[in-house]
């Protein structure tokens, strides 16, 4: 039997989550095609950064601390990003109170926020509010902005600190939209260690929580832990729910909501 590309791709992640590491040789035979077909597999795997290559086969891949400048991530994975944030705008509700993190995703769904009425958005991102503030001059919908005060983080267009995180106790939010670095089953991650006191804050101030992670942070995991996964209800992605992680959704009510438009 033919065993599609994706397929395969999907059978080497799924692995690589039970086993932590996979060889060239078991998959080949697992998937009864030849090594030098798995060798590619895992090369355009490493180049999406789902994996690292080692020798004879490929570990998962962990990201670093080094957090790529805002404007360069806006390049990855847009089309992704946009199908995210236009799926992520829908749950937004007339008389809503929300909070919106600080990421590139985060700004698709502020540019899909349309018709609503009477919303309050927090945010932290000056990207963010800049195009909310811009929307709500041209009338898309109604409400106002609250920009956090603090420090400002240029190369991501952040505010960050321990002002930040004092400010959001005044706030109660019925939903807060959080970006990340990586997630994986057992628990959120990002780059920067003082956005992650911020983005644990806003959890904690908020009834429903929801991830945009595209599929490029699926079982990826950054530098510094943003919170348990059982902390978010909604994740909302480009890519179907991997198989691994379905027992992950039975046990923790995890919502998985897969955005169409961006690469599954």
């Amino acid at each position: 039997m033919t065993v599609l590309l994706e397929e395969r791709h999907q059978y080497i992640l799924d692995q690589l989550d039970k086993e932590k590491k996979v060889l060239v040789a078991s998959l080949a035979q697992d998937l009864g095609v030849a090594p030098e077909t798995i060798r590619r597999d895992l090369d355009a795997l490493e180049n999406d950064r789902k994996l690292k290559r080692v020798h004879g086969g490929a570990v998962k891949y962990h990201q670093t601390n080094n957090e790529p400048h805002f404007v360069k991530k806006m390049n990855f994975h847009a089309e992704a990003k946009v199908a995210i944030g236009k799926k992520a705008a829908a749950f937004i509700q007339d008389g809503d109170t929300i909070m919106i993190d600080v990421g590139t995703t985060t700004i698709h769904l502020a540019r899909a926020i349309s018709g609503v009425k009477g919303i309050t958005v927090v945010t932290n991102s000056l990207a963010v509010a800049e195009e909310l503030n811009n929307r709500l001059e041209n009338q898309e919908f109604d409400g106002k902005i609250i920009i956090l005060g603090g420090l400002t983080n240029p190369s991501q267009k952040s505010i960050i600190g321990a002002m930040t995180c004092n400010m959001l106790d005044a706030f109660r939010f019925d939903k807060c939209f959080l970006s990340c670095g990586g997630v994986t089953t057992d628990y959120v991650s990002d780059y920067d260690f003082e956005e992650c006191m911020v983005s644990t804050k806003m959890i904690e101030r908020s009834n429903q929580v929801l991830l945009l992670a595209d599929s490029s942070k699926i079982n990826n995991e950054s530098f510094y832990k943003m919170c348990p996964l059982p902390t978010v209800d909604y994740i909302i992605s480009d890519k179907e729910i991997p198989s691994a992680w379905r027992q992950q959704q039975l046990d923790t009510m995890l919502q998985w909501i897969t955005a169409k438009g961006g690469s599954n």
